[in-house]
């Protein structure tokens, strides 16, 4: 059975002296729009008790536009300016909901540069796109080809902080469930291996922060001797930034590929629900923990296990798998964490982390 999903398509591309001009004006109007609707809520939530609605914010921008205090507005597409307030919007919405913080103001260093177009303000014709504005098509790298017949809605252009250019599509994709698969199995997160298998395979956990941390070390510290607000403190930051963006793309990356294997081989897969957000406050294993992407494996797994028709089951994270035989069920007292091998009073030898997989897939089906 097909299904339609949404599914992002992210491709990098270079943009040529007068392109990169227009689209990072773009951007601070974006900033600045962002800022002082944000600016006019608060002042308006703060002493007249008022929210500020959608419409009154875009009314907003047109005021500001024929004010004449800010003339580069009107230079760039008023599309992304528009998104911007939508997201807005969003983001108060989701804070008087109590699902996120108070939203905060863009900043021009810290803040991601990007901006939004709908099918209304870019040009897609025989693969080539240009947004409004700019003249000539995206020298876009075309890493992957996009879907037959695909219609792009919306295009998200953004800059990363490595000074690399993207260009993130939005596609209506009609995905078809795999055909079913004979195997169940349990994925049991860790750090020496990064997942063990209840077939007793263990997947290595690539530690791409640990491989790269002597470059991330000595990036900051040339950034930190930089004298502050000069031209070689922008350069550092930029060296540095581009070994950060290493570590993440292949942070993305690796996830993607085990759980892709995972979710064509097994029907049913099983994990623990781990409370990843307390998990890495742990002195000794955050940095582990994060280097590992745990959380985002686990993100990977719901939303693919949805869309090919596979079944992913969440055990209790109180359930004591390591210190449970999987062989008569005996339980240990303790089970350090430096113990890999132990021995159970009926004989048997099992390996840490293959006895806590097998033991989460047989407490599977309780939890469906």
């Amino acid at each position: 059975m097909a299904q339609i999903v949404k599914r992002a398509y992210k491709y990098r591309f270079y943009p040529t002296p007068g392109q990169a001009g227009e689209l990072a004006r773009t951007f601070g109007c974006v900033r600045l729009v962002c800022n002082e609707a944000l600016e006019e809520r608060t002042r308006a939530y703060n002493l007249e008790g008022k929210r500020v609605s959608s419409m009154e914010s875009s009314a907003m921008l047109t005021a500001w536009k024929r004010s004449g205090d800010y003339d580069f507005p009107r230079e760039v597409s008023s599309v992304p300016l528009r998104q911007a307030l939508r997201h807005l919007q969003a983001a108060f919405a989701n804070f008087f909901a109590k699902r996120a913080k108070y939203p905060t103001f863009k900043s021009k260093r810290k803040s991601r540069a990007s901006a939004e177009y709908t099918r209304s303000a870019f040009r897609w014709r025989d693969g080539e796109l240009a947004p409004a504005k700019v003249a000539a098509p995206l020298a876009i790298v075309w890493s992957r080809p996009l879907p037959e017949g695909a219609e792009p809605s919306p295009v998200t252009v953004p800059k990363g902080a490595a000074g690399r250019w993207f260009v993130s599509i939005l596609l209506g994709e009609k995905v078809s469930a795999l055909p079913p698969a004979v195997r169940n199995v349990d994925v049991d997160a860790g750090v020496t291996a990064l997942v063990t298998l209840s077939t007793g395979e263990k997947i290595a956990n690539p530690r791409h922060e640990r491989r790269d941390r002597r470059k991330v070390a000595k990036a900051r510290r040339s950034l930190s001797r930089k004298e502050k607000d000069s031209a070689n403190r922008a350069k550092a930051r930029l060296k540095a930034a581009r070994v950060y963006a290493r570590v993440a793309d292949r942070r993305r990356d690796h996830p993607r590929q085990v759980t892709t294997r995972l979710v064509r081989e097994n029907q049913v897969i099983t994990v623990e629900d781990l409370t990843v957000r307390d998990m890495v406050k742990n002195r000794r294993l955050g940095r582990a923990i994060s280097d590992a992407a745990w959380r985002r494996m686990r993100s990977m797994l719901e939303y693919k296990a949805a869309w090919y028709g596979r079944t992913l089951v969440a055990v209790d994270r109180w359930l004591p798998s390591s210190r449970l035989c999987s062989a008569c069920g005996a339980s240990q007292e303790k089970m350090p964490l430096n113990v890999r091998l132990g021995e159970c009073a009926c004989g048997t030898v099992r390996d840490r982390d293959v006895n806590a997989a097998r033991n989460v897939l047989a407490a599977g089906p309780a939890e469906s």
